[in-house]
């Protein structure tokens, strides 16, 4: 299966230019009308402010922006280049100008939105979805930092840690790398740590953590 990347989760960042406030806004969304619908919901919040632009992108489906009467090119666009130069898909974000009477050129409008929609995804975090294997490795406490390390080298990511008499680190393995894993571990540790398999998920799992 064929990873992606979507948001982590909801955010909202604030950016000021020129006396003009930019309100970012980013969601994880299945489907073009939950989008549409999270749009909606901005106009209707920030019901006094000129300005709402968005862009969407949806995992096999649509992707969409608007400028909303900004000058054509210098907002949804450059926005939706964002996500685009990240590889993140469904996601809505929403930026909402409050104009603060001073002119921005075309420039200056293209940055402070790019900025905008780039501090609202740094916020909400970027998550992996994919095949895993679950493993649960257990070992000593020497050697604990350094099977963190391993596990890392080869994509995983630890979920959880059980401090017993000795520690189990229950870890997710991305499908195909799983095998070589498992055979890298008994080399490492001289066959005194068997990795054990858990079952497979498919699922999304943070992979650039929120700013």
């Amino acid at each position: 299966m064929e990873e992606y990347y979507i948001p982590t989760g909801p955010s909202e960042t604030e950016l000021v230019e020129k006396r003009s406030r930019f309100i970012g806004q980013v969601w994880r969304v299945a489907s073009e009308e939950e989008a549409r619908a999270r749009i909606e919901e901005t106009r209707k919040r920030y019901h006094d402010a000129r300005h709402h632009c968005w862009c969407y992108l949806i995992q096999d489906g649509p992707v969409r922006y608007s400028d909303d009467g900004e000058p054509q090119g210098t907002a949804g666009q450059p926005m939706l280049g964002v996500f685009q130069k990240e590889g993140v898909t469904n996601a809505c974000c929403v930026v909402t100008r409050y104009f603060g009477g001073i002119l921005l050129g075309a420039g200056g409008l293209v940055r402070a939105y790019t900025q905008s929609a780039k501090d609202a995804l740094d916020a909400a975090g970027i998550s992996v979805v994919r095949r895993w294997i679950a493993a649960e490795i257990p070992c000593t406490y020497s050697l604990f930092e350094g099977m963190r390390r391993e596990v890392a080298a080869f994509d995983g990511v630890v979920e959880n840690v059980d401090y017993g008499a000795d520690v189990v680190l229950s870890s997710l393995l991305p499908e195909e790398r799983y095998q070589d894993f498992a055979a890298h571990i008994l080399d490492f540790t001289a066959g005194t740590v068997e990795v054990l398999e858990a079952g497979e998920q498919l699922r999304d799992v943070p992979w650039r953590e929120a700013k």
